[in-house]
């Protein structure tokens, strides 16, 4: 617990001759430290402040190990902290290639679900592109879902216009019953990504198709201890819009 402290302090101070016959010590012991709750910071360390082709033994460990390590209470992140710091594209590619085969399951992991949030909001606009395509067809299902449904709040606030409105469209549903906004209001997990929807929608004209689904189930909603959260955001958008409303009239 003490010594991993003292092992990261002298990673961030030495110089880089230094640093590498340190990090020589860890080679055949990458996963044993990972997996600790104390060596992983280590780890983490190494990858922060030791240049890539110095530490190309540890990063090498993590190849075809992506999923495993992702849905580790340690070995999450460590993944997250290369996904930050190396650039190098072969690196890059290695790691979203495996993330990509497995977005569904790491999305609704207690632990793979930070990764993948950390390329929605870190990653290239053509990660996330991925990551949201991936999902499509699933959001509803994802939003129910206790880790899975803060994924998909990552996706609103981070996707494109176009991509949003994907999303949305799917909660809507493709009858005007609106069965999948409906259920998504009274889930105990869902109904936070409604409301995300509601936050993140920069368009006056779908945020207004949005509330009128919406309000026509509020008394309904009122029954329901989550659809409660909804009528109350729903309330204070309404009054937000008539005071705007007002403003623009005056």
């Amino acid at each position: 617990m003490y010594g991993c402290r003292v092992i990261q302090k002298a990673i961030e101070v030495v110089d880089l001759d230094q640093q590498t016959k340190m990090v020589l010590e860890l080679d055949g012991h990458v996963m044993r430290c990972v997996r600790d709750q104390n060596g992983n910071h280590v780890i983490q360390k190494c990858i922060e402040c030791i240049p890539q082709d110095a530490i190309l033994f540890i990063i090498s460990t993590f190849y075809d190990q992506v999923i495993t390590l992702s849905t580790h209470p340690n070995g999450c992140r460590v993944i997250q902290r290369i996904l930050e710091y190396c650039d190098d594209p072969k690196t890059q590619q290695i790691m979203m290639d495996e993330i990509l085969q497995c977005v569904c399951l790491l999305a609704q992991d207690q632990y793979g679900n930070y990764v993948v949030q950390h390329v929605l909001e870190h990653g290239k606009p053509h990660e996330r592109s991925a990551i949201i395509e991936k999902l499509t067809g699933q959001i509803v299902h994802m939003s129910q879902q206790k880790f899975a449904s803060n994924v998909v709040e990552k996706c609103l606030t981070f996707a494109g216009p176009e991509e949003r409105q994907l999303l949305v469209n799917e909660m809507l549903g493709a009858t005007e019953d609106n069965e999948p906004l409906q259920a998504m209001m009274k889930d105990q997990f869902a109904n936070y990504v409604v409301q995300k929807v509601l936050e993140t929608c920069d368009d006056d004209q779908q945020r207004e198709l949005i509330l009128s689904r919406v309000k026509v189930h509020l008394n309904s909603l009122k029954k329901y201890t989550y659809g409660k959260h909804i009528v109350a955001r729903v309330e204070k958008l309404v009054a937000a819009g008539e005071r705007r409303l007002g403003v623009s009239v005056m």
